[in-house]
């Protein structure tokens, strides 16, 4: 066939361990020889990171606002172990917390859901979307150990008069720890007016929910700019839409979320999002069948996997040992960046491409034809399963890709 021709390349984010070597199959495997793939690359790997004092994330980053889409593949963000692993000058910053920053995005997180991988809640029908707050909270924290008794406050210096605002944390009678955290009302305007957006885009209902019984000051903040985002800005386009926005507390929401069949989307503040979208990636199967975007409300687009690089599957492959790792969300985040900047440029072929190539992943392990974390968890029968090693489970879709496009 004609390779599919692009107008405007999309941002190539290049990353660490097994899912670089994925990264280069899919793209040899199920890209390149049906598309002419146009892509602006930046190695996120470790090693150029620290060869470039990680410049290059934010070069990445400013690549991306400047072209709208991005893929990204999974990277290392490291420890001490890592430091010396990788012999790096210094402990470097999450690439993703650099890309939130800089993009002010909000991080969808959605299961691909395929027959034969139930969730473990019997009463999920449709996939539930997790949006995170990606800014402020305890990922931008300060924080203290205090080793005596003492009094530890809050205090807030205005701009320009010097005048201070005082409260109370606690009196400490002997040793303690404590923190501050922080959010600011156009981050907090921002992920709203995004969660709305891609709600509406997807025609489903949105749920938010904070303590803000609790956290009266910090989480009624949240909750008031999203009552009044929604009542000025997208009240009436939610009722033409005929779906609903609904807000309660967070152990409610829990509660309705596993009693609830699935199908809306889930707004949560940055560390309850956190948290929650990988009890949900986990209760609806595997998180290597988790997709992850990031949305700035200037429209901007980068996908990627939700996991991590697959360590332990990498030291394998370079002792030339066989492995079998889940590409699936990796070629997801593929087929979404693709179907974006198609959507963007008007090409209609390479919308129905990203479509086929979906179709044939989700196919592939209805066959029976599956990575082993799937092998493990499927409900098929056993005698009726085929677990493949990493390439030969891309190259089983690409078969059934060949086949669909034909």
């Amino acid at each position: 066939m004609q390779k599919i021709a692009m107008k405007t390349p999309i941002v190539e984010m290049d990353g660490d361990e097994m899912t670089r070597v994925i990264w280069r199959m899919i793209k040899e495997d199920l890209l390149t020889p049906y598309i002419d793939l146009r892509t602006e690359y930046y190695d996120l790997g470790l090693p150029y990171r620290d060869e470039t004092d990680d410049r290059v994330t934010l070069n990445a980053a400013e690549a991306t606002r400047k072209l709208g889409v991005a893929v990204k593949c999974a990277t290392i963000t490291p420890n001490r172990q890592r430091l010396e692993e990788y012999h790096l000058k210094r402990l470097y910053k999450s690439p993703n917390a650099t890309l939130r920053s800089y993009l002010d995005g909000t991080v969808f997180r959605a299961p691909i859901v395929v027959k034969g991988i139930e969730p473990y809640v019997r009463n999920w029908k449709k996939p539930i979307t997790m949006a995170r707050h990606a800014y402020g909270d305890v990922y931008k924290n300060s924080e203290m150990q205090v080793g005596c008794a003492g009094k530890a406050e809050l205090v807030f210096t205005e701009a320009g008069t010097g005048i201070e605002h005082r409260q109370l944390v606690h009196d400490f009678a002997g040793p303690g720890v404590l923190q501050g955290i922080y959010n600011t009302d156009q981050s907090i305007h921002s992920f709203a007016r995004t969660c709305f957006q891609y709600a509406l885009d997807q025609k489903e209902d949105l749920w938010f929910s904070t303590k803000d019984t609790i956290s009266k000051t910090y989480d009624g903040n949240f909750r008031a700019i999203f009552a009044d985002t929604y009542n000025r800005e997208y009240k009436e386009k939610f009722e033409k839409a005929g779906i609903q926005y609904f807000y309660t507390l967070i152990d409610d929401a829990v509660a309705r979320v596993i009693r609830s069949e699935g199908g809306f989307v889930w707004a949560l503040k940055n560390y309850d999002g956190d948290v929650m979208s990988d009890m949900l990636a986990t209760a609806f199967g595997s998180l290597a069948m988790m997709t992850s975007i990031l949305v700035s409300p200037d429209g901007t687009y980068e996908y990627e996997a939700a996991h991590g690089t697959v360590q332990r599957h990498y030291y394998k492959y370079k002792n030339g040992e066989k492995e079998s790792t889940n590409s699936v969300a990796t070629i997801f985040a593929w087929t979404g960046a693709l179907r974006k900047r198609a959507e963007l440029d008007g090409i209609p072929e390479l919308v129905k491409f990203a479509d086929a190539l979906e179709k044939a992943t989700i196919a592939t392990i209805e066959s029976g034809r599956m990575t082993g974390d799937l092998a493990a968890i499927t409900t098929m029968p056993k005698e009726s399963v085929t677990k493949l090693d990493t390439e030969e489970f891309i190259l089983a879709i690409r078969d059934n890709l060949e086949a669909g496009l034909k």
